[in-house]
């Protein structure tokens, strides 16, 4: 998110941050309604967490401009830039080429997922001697649920939480904290004045905090919704606060809008518990690595990467998409594919699927592929599968006593890569695809377990540096 100076920056008695309209007093003193909403929540946001991460590891890096980057390879593109690169106007997304033409210094790393991972449940743990974690909302952002009593420390209590972290890490790892109502305002906040920022918003501070924002930099606020809104006339903080709940609802287009006006306005809205509805992994592919061979290798490590998590999580599926994208037209850019089979959980059911798959690109696919993705989905329970569904066949021929042969051999496969590594077996050959890290990358909302790492762990220290 963009980031943004809120009007008025001023402090309270406890020291906590608040925000005001320009050109009127803060009201923070003022009686408050019995129904005002209370501060209940603390967001916090780690900044430039990879990069930050490398410079933790690597004192060498600290203080200098740092792009960290998903391959070894000259073509690819920033995933992480460091404060210092921010600095000099490289972001995000910015590729190797364009970036050494603004900063001929820059430094590149090669993304260590594993080892990010290692130390997000280090942070956790620090951070858990302050305050229960309520939900991990991505590798680098964290929701703390504040009672009465920690809300009223304020500022305080989100400088007691940056020392314990400034005791167990290195000046590099920095978070920037928000404090509101909603978790949605408490995001906000702790977006508003990276890196290693704080705020508090108030419900009192409503809608004027925020008046500096674009609406853009609203989470939830997507390009599709972004649209929306300009449809109807809602073109900025002012004009979406004045909407009604039901005109919020009419323009999301579902019950998602209404929820967003409700914690805009500082009143928590409960959502309910979304059941996994997927499992998937896609991989954008160097040029090196799109042969036919090299792509259907990739798109077997990825599925078989997919499977193992479904069987974690005691789950079936009854579908798998497999998907290339490349070309330069609109019309020969996508390509995809499409089984359905009964609930499944095995290897061999899932492998059999994607095989098809792959005999039909080599016949119809028209592009080179520049990204493949796999995805298993219709996810079940085996307390959702009816008996019918649940004695179908994998195959023309198969029985069920075929099919729970090839479940015990995929459960055995699996205890004896926790066992011996992740690469001790695999059904079908086990290719080496480029870059690492297959089905095992870290995405937003998604924190990859252990087990889903092929590759020997690296240590800390290990820095990998681009070698182009």
């Amino acid at each position: 998110m963009t980031s943004a100076t809120p009007n008025n920056f001023s402090s309270d008695d406890s020291g906590a941050a608040r925000y005001g309209r320009a050109g009127e007093m803060s009201t923070q003193d003022a009686p408050m309604n019995e129904g005002t909403p209370k501060v209940e929540r603390l967001y916090l946001d780690f900044d430039s967490f990879f990069a930050s991460a490398e410079q933790h590891f690597n004192a060498e890096l600290r203080g200098r401009p740092l792009g960290v980057v998903p391959l070894d390879s000259p073509h690819t593109s920033c995933i992480a830039v460091s404060r210092e690169a921010k600095a000099r106007g490289v972001k995000s997304g910015a590729t190797i080429r364009a970036v050494r033409q603004v900063i001929p210094d820059m430094v590149f790393v090669i993304a260590r997922h594993d080892a990010y991972v290692r130390l997000h449940k280090r942070i956790l743990a620090v951070i858990g001697t302050i305050l229960p974690v309520e939900r991990v909302r991505s590798i680098d952002e964290v929701l703390c649920h504040l009672t009465p009593s920690e809300a009223a420390q304020g500022r305080a209590l989100a400088d007691r939480i940056k020392t314990a972290l400034a005791g167990a890490f290195s000046p590099a790892l920095t978070c920037s904290i928000g404090m509101a109502p909603t978790e949605l305002l408490a995001k906000i906040g702790a977006e508003m004045n990276k890196p290693d920022g704080f705020a508090l918003i108030g419900a009192e501070d409503l809608p004027g905090c925020l008046s500096n924002l674009d609406l853009r930099d609203l989470p939830g606020i997507s390009k599709g919704i972004g649209a929306r809104l300009a449809a109807a006339g809602v073109e900025d903080i002012d004009a979406l606060w004045r909407l009604a709940p039901k005109q919020a609802r009419k323009i999301w287009g579902n019950v998602e809008g209404e929820r967003f006006w409700n914690e805009l306005h500082g009143i928590h809205a409960e959502r309910p518990e979304t059941k996994k509805s997927m499992y998937g992994h896609g991989r954008v592919l160097p040029r090196d690595s799109r042969t036919p061979d090299k792509v259907e290798a990739c798109a077997r490590q990825l599925l078989l990467s997919a499977t193992r998590r479904l069987r974690r999580d005691n789950q079936r599926a009854t579908e798998l998409t497999l998907g290339f994208r490349g070309g330069r037209g609109a019309e020969d850019g996508r390509w995809t594919w499409r089984d359905t089979f009964p609930a499944a959980r095995d290897d061999r059911t899932f492998m059999r699927a994607l095989s098809e798959g792959l005999r039909e690109a080599r016949r119809t696919l028209r592009f080179s592929p520049q990204a493949v993705s796999v995805t298993i989905h219709g996810v079940v329970s085996d307390a959702e599968i009816t008996g019918d569904l649940f004695g179908g066949t994998l195959e023309a021929g198969a029985d069920t006593a075929s099919r729970e042969k090839w479940e015990t051999v995929s459960d055995l496969m699996d205890t004896l890569r926790k066992s011996h590594g992740a690469k001790a077996l695999s059904l079908g050959v086990q290719d080496e695809v480029f870059g690492g890290y297959v089905g095992a990358k870290i995405a937003f909302g998604r924190i990859p377990d252990e087990a889903d790492f092929s590759e020997a762990a690296t240590a800390d220290e290990e820095t990998h540096f681009l070698s182009f």
